[in-house]
This record gives structure tokens, C-alpha cells and sequence, in this order.
């Protein structure tokens, strides 16, 4: 049966039950949980008042700025002209937030005002009766995700996760390292005080998950869900101490007594990996974004992040570039280009046959004399090059390319057909491994010069029989 409020009130009045947990069904639970409330039945955890509270975009950001608590710069929609006038004031680019939508449905990051009324009118045929807000959107910042359990307000437990990837991927998208790796102390300290006081102030008994950005050390809240993330199985893994059981106990009221966890004494790392199915969504362009594209999700473990995330990437079914040890390079800008001009170097001096698009291969070859085959950008679908320069499409499609790493600069509209979008789509479609993000093209690069493509592979039981410094069970 469909999840609705009709069918879930069928059966709580049919079985007859003492209450309704709403906090580990994802989305929808949360968006029927103030109609089940209404309608007499008992929330078991937090209150539907508060789950309102944090759902509702205008509402959370409103309790945020009494808390004294940072977050982007936000305005909640009146009209596109206000919102015109918001993103006038605080400088483009802006996302278009709407509340109580499941995995970043109609979410946008607009690059100017026609984008932005564009982006408007999805965001309103998606959520037509709830607050749209449009926030700041701040480039080059990191992500970090905060899950817990807590009861009555009071945290028992928590995780501190980070994405591989900068602020602007959905985190059902994004490479997730647990524990974080590299944020500041300070950084820790903001996140950790601030959950405590959301906690309190929605009065948080049962899981949540808070989503922060960070730049240096300043720290800015992003959202809070009241309910069991996607990376609750992967923090109760980790932490080999089953977190959604805590918080069972606690929505029961059965007095739960917090795990002994210490996160700076793990002496192994997790990295979550997204998988995606592009090859079965024929046009489909297989870049991140804030709107979530992944259809599952793979884990895995290491000694360190860089053997945590090749295994990871092996494990959602990323080829290494064997067969013809060749690498297509499409970066876009000269900043991202300086960003992975190390990891080049290292992929050069491993023997990879390098190919680059003109722009790229030029960087690299002024600024690291690195010698790249130079390819041709498809200017549509069907060209094959002028017979002069090799063609980047057409090397592609005769499987002579095992990997393409293709970093666009992030200003195209969605749908917009560029020469990126057709080198993408043609690597998916020709089963040639693809990265479309500096951060995990940098990561790739420094794990392949580690030697962690010769790794062994090890049950989740070697990790934690690793002897602890510090503490133990």
C-alpha cells in the first residue's frame, strides 16, 4: 500500500497500537506526522510540533537567528521579484529551498536572476503549500554531517562525518568519510555546541541528522531532519554500536543509556560511495548537484581514507584505467585545474597515457611541462573530429579511453547540451569510468600513487579487532 495518511490511520486504528514512530521511514513519515497528530494519533519521539519546526524552511531558519546560531544569508519567497531583490543583495549564487521535499526535489543553485525565476516556479509546482527560502550559496565550502541520537533535548550519542566533495552535493550523492579526517578542532567544537542547542530547542528525543558548512572556522547550519538519515547504518557500523536501537529506547521511554564511543581512537575509516544508474536513463547527464540522482549506496573500510575510498569506488562499480592505462582530461577553469595539478603529475609519472582538451592540455603544459595527447570537444553528438586533431569523442567510443575525468564549472543550465555533457553521457553509455569532481579526482589520484589499487580485501571483523588506544569496550 501506498504510504499515506489514510492507510497509516487504517492500521493504527485496526491494530489498535500505542504509537506511531515517524523518525526511520525517510521523507513522507515527517511530511503526515503533524495530520497524524491531528487526527489523535501518538507520536512516539519528537513532538509533530517540532518536527513542523524543523521541516519548514522559514520556520527553522527563524529559530536559528533567535538562537544566535549562523546560517547563510536567507530570505523566504513572497514574490520572484523579492527574491530578485535578495539575491541582488547578497551576490549570486543563491539555492532555491522548498520545505518538506524528499531528496532535494526542485532544490537549484541559480547563477543569475532568469535562473533564479526559472528555478521559482519548479520549486512552487513541487511544494505549492509550504515556504520556499532562498539562501546563500556559499562555493568552496566543506560539509559536514552531524547524526545522533538524543532524548528529551539531551544528545547520547553522535558521529561526525565529512564529504569528499565541497558543499553543493546532495549527501545521498556526495562521498561521506567517517570519521571526519580533517576538519579544525574548532570546527568540531561549532558543530558539537551548536547540535546541542537545536537538540534542545525542538526538544529532540529519538535520531536526527543536522547538516552543516564550513569555511575556515566558520561554521553555518544548513538543515535538520528529525528523523534516521542514510548514514545512520553506516555511523552504527562504524562505530560497531547500533544507534538506531538507542534510539528505539529512547522514543519508548525506556531510559537508554548512551554507547562508550570516543571518535578521535578509531584507528580505521569508512567512506560511503554513491551508485548510480545512468546507463539505464538514456539522455540522463551523470553530474552532482544538489538534487539527488543516486539509486544505492556502498561502504567500505580501510586504515586510512584513501584505501576507504578506492575500495569504495570498486565496490559501486568503478573500473580502474588498466586496460589501456589511458586518461581523458576536460577540466573547465584554471582553478580547478591548479586544484589536480599534483595529481596529474603523479598520474604522468605512473605511465598513464595522458589525452587532454586543448584548453587543459595547454595549463599543464606551461605551468607542469606535462605532454598531453590533444583531443578535439565534440561540438554536438554526432562529431567525430575534422580529421586534423583526434577527436575526444570519438576516442571515447572506440574504447581507447579507460577513464574521463570531466570537471565542468558549474555554470551550465540543466538540460543545456554542452560538449562536457556529451563527453559524460558517451563514457557512460561506453562503459568508460567517469569522475566529474575535483576533490574525488584529487583523492583518486593520490590513492592510485599510494599503491591502494594492490589492496587486499578484509572482512569488517579485521577492522575491529584493531587494537584501541585509549579506550575499550
Amino acid at each position: 500500500e501506498e504510504l499515506s495518511l489514510e492507510r497509516t490511520l487504517d492500521i493504527y486504528e485496526r491494530e489498535g497500537v500505542g504509537g506511531v514512530i515517524v523518525s526511520v521511514g525517510g521523507q513522507i513519515p515527517n511530511n503526515i506526522a503533524t495530520h497524524l497528530d491531528d487526527n489523535g494519533a501518538t507520536i512516539l519521539g519528537t513532538s509533530a510540533t517540532n518536527i513542523e519546526r524543523a521541516e519548514d524552511r522559514s520556520m527553522f531558519s527563524d529559530m536559528l537567528d533567535q538562537m544566535d546560531i549562523d546560517q547563510p544569508a536567507w530570505s523566504v519567497l513572497s514574490s520572484k521579484d523579492s527574491a530578485a531583490q535578495f539575491a541582488q543583495r547578497v551576490g549570486y549564487p543563491v539555492l532555491v529551498r522548498p520545505s518538506f521535499v524528499l531528496s532535494g526535489a526542485a532544490m537549484r543553485v541559480a547563477s543569475d536572476e532568469t535562473e533564479l525565476r526559472n528555478f521559482l516556479d519548479v520549486a512552487v509546482g513541487v511544494s505549492p503549500d509550504s515556504p520556499i527560502v532562498v539562501t546563500k550559496f556559499i562555493l568552496g565550502a566543506k560539509e559536514i554531517e552531524f547524526d545522533a541520537v538524543a532524548n528529551k533535548g539531551q544528545i547520547l550519542n553522535y558521529a561526525i562525518g565529512e564529504h569528499l566533495e565541497n558543499a553543493g552535493v546532495h549527501s545521498g550523492d556526495a562521498t561521506v568519510i567517517l570519521p571526519a579526517q580533517k576538519l579544525y578542532v574548532n570546527t568540531i567544537r561549532h558543530v558539537k555546541r551548536y547540535a546541542a542547542a537545536i537538540a534542545k530547542s525542538l526538544n529532540i528525543t529519538g535520531p536526527f541528522n543536522i547538516q552543516f558548512m564550513a569555511k575556515g572556522n566558520q561554521v553555518q547550519v544548513i538543515e535538520c531532519n528529525l528523523r534516521a538519515s542514510r548514514t545512520f547504518p553506516f555511523v552504527s557500523k562504524t562505530l560497531k554500536n547500533n544507534f538506531i536501537s538507542l534510539a528505539t529506547r529512547a522514543m519508548c521511554g525506556l531510559r537508554p543509556k548512551p554507547y562508550r564511543i570516543s571518535l578521535l581512537d578509531i584507528d580505521y575509516v569508512c567512506v560511503k560511495a554513491p551508485m548510480f544508474s545512468f546507463t539505464r536513463l538514456r539522455g540522463a547527464d551523470p553530474t552532482l548537484g544538489v538534487e539527488m540522482a543516486s539509486t544505492g549506496e556502498v561502504a567500505c573500510y580501510g586504515h586510512d581514507a584513501h584505501e576507504a575510498f578506492l575500495q569504495a569506488m570498486l565496490a559501486a562499480n568503478f573500473k580502474l584505467p588498466e586496460k589501456n592505462r589511458s586518461i581523458l582530461l576536460s577540466i573547465a577553469s584554471d582553478k580547478f585545474r591548479y586544484e589536480f595539478a599534483e595529481g596529474v603529475g603523479m598520474l604522468s609519472k605512473m605511465g598513464y597515457k595522458l589525452y587532454g582538451t586543448s584548453g587543459t592540455a595547454k595549463y599543464y603544459k606551461d605551468n607542469c611541462n606535462i605532454d598531453m595527447i590533444v583531443v578535439s570537444k565534440p561540438e554536438n553528438e554526432d562529431d567525430m573530429g575534422d580529421g586534423k586533431t583526434l577527436s575526444a569523442l570519438n576516442e571515447i567510443k572506440s574504447e581507447k579511453i579507460d577513464l574521463l575525468i570531466n570537471v565542468s564549472d558549474g555554470t551550465n543550465v540543466k538540460g543545456e547540451i554542452t560538449s562536457g555533457y556529451i563527453m559524460r553521457r558517451a563514457a557512460v553509455d561506453f562503459g568508460v569510468s567517469l569522475i566529474t569532481n575535483i576533490k574525488c579526482a584529487v583523492m583518486f589520484a593520490e590513492a592510485m600513487d599510494r599503491n591502494h589499487d594492490k589492496f587486499k580485501c578484509r572482512h569488517i571483523k579485521d577492522f575491529y579487532e584493531i587494537p584501541t588506544i585509549g579506550w575499550s569496550d
